[in-house]
């Protein structure tokens, strides 16, 4: 389906369908890192992370961790990790003000290369980052769970070309979901998560993904986070069917892989769109304006060009407004 951009129309402000958990009884763990708890089959197999509350306004993998606990998962080969992670930022939930809690000093996704992380620099996110960083280097593993700022259907980012992005993309193949799967350029403001180290490297068995479930607080992000991660931990081997199956709430549908080609940034705080604009919107025409900022006119590169996760939520210079990909079936 392609479509050009209609009228401006003012940034929307969104319902919150969904209630923050009580996450205080994890605190403890039993790693003696807060709010991290492993389990371990005691048998060989993979070392499996999944995090939640990379940002703290994104609820929905909060629940699915809750969830997963409460059903009692565990391990029949390797080990299990479940990490709730920028807490301080969820500690500030305020349902009058839901972004404010997205983190505290700076993203707690852009802080992951070495040299930020065994630099001098401090802060909220990476005082917290380093004491996670131990968990996050031995995973064979990784699930990080998100939500985002638009609404839009659920996007898998696999990690960035030529550095992951394809074995990522990969073993979504082998979960059968989400329909869209997303192979980037990488984040410029800083190196996220899923391609810290061995994960980036394209010949290394160790394997990270990222879930944008939906909208931050719309009801069916839970559905999906729930699903998701059920179904990774069933694909690395963790969990087993018996486990997952009964609790799936997804249906799989044909999978497309979107492969983008540049990530739009904001240089200046007059940056706009051309128009209304959704996530996964395919705009039919090269040339056709997407965006301006200041006195340049940002228009789509080629043919049925996607846009991927649009918005002007977190507007600043340097920050992605908008990826422009090409979508292939597979």
């Amino acid at each position: 389906m392609t479509s050009s951009l209609s009228s401006p129309s003012p940034s929307p402000t969104y319902r919150i369908e969904l209630t923050p958990p009580d996450i205080l009884s994890y605190e403890a763990g039993n790693t003696g890192t807060p709010y991290v708890t492993t389990f371990d089959s005691g048998k060989p197999g993979p070392h499996v992370l999944v995090q939640a509350l990379t940002h703290g306004n994104e609820l929905c993998g909060a629940i699915a961790l809750d969830y997963l606990f409460r059903e009692g998962v565990r391990p029949v080969a390797g080990r299990l990790t479940f990490i709730f992670a920028n807490i301080e930022a969820f500690a500030s939930w305020d349902t009058s003000n839901p972004n404010r809690s997205r983190y505290v000093d700076e993203d707690f996704n852009r802080v992951w290369s070495d040299e930020t992380l065994k630099g001098t620099r401090h802060s909220t996110e990476l005082r917290r980052a380093r004491e996670l960083l131990k968990f996050v280097d031995a995973a064979d593993f990784v699930l990080d769970i998100h939500s985002m700022s638009e609404p839009c259907a659920p996007i898998m980012v696999c990690g960035a070309t030529g550095q992951g992005g394809e074995k990522s993309a990969a073993f979504a193949r082998k979960m059968k979901v989400p329909q869209n799967l997303l192979i980037d350029t990488g984040h410029p403001a800083g190196l996220r998560m899923i391609e810290r180290g061995a994960f980036g490297d394209p010949q290394a068995p160790q394997t990270a993904l990222l879930i944008e479930c939906g909208q931050h607080w719309e009801r069916s992000s839970v559905d999906v986070a729930i699903d998701t991660t059920l179904r990774f931990l069933q694909t690395t081997g963790v969990v087993d069917a018996a486990f997952v199956e009964p609790r799936l709430r997804v249906q799989p549908t044909a999978q497309t892989t979107i492969n983008v080609t540049q990530a739009v940034v904001a240089k200046s705080l007059s940056f706009r769109f051309a128009g209304s604009v959704k996530g996964l919107q395919v705009i039919a025409k090269a040339g056709e304006p997407i965006a301006y900022d200041g006195d340049e006119v940002i228009v789509a590169p080629y043919d049925h060009t996607v846009l991927v996760m649009p918005s002007l939520a977190h507007l600043k210079v340097g920050t992605t407004m908008v990826r422009l990909g090409r979508a292939t079936p597979g």
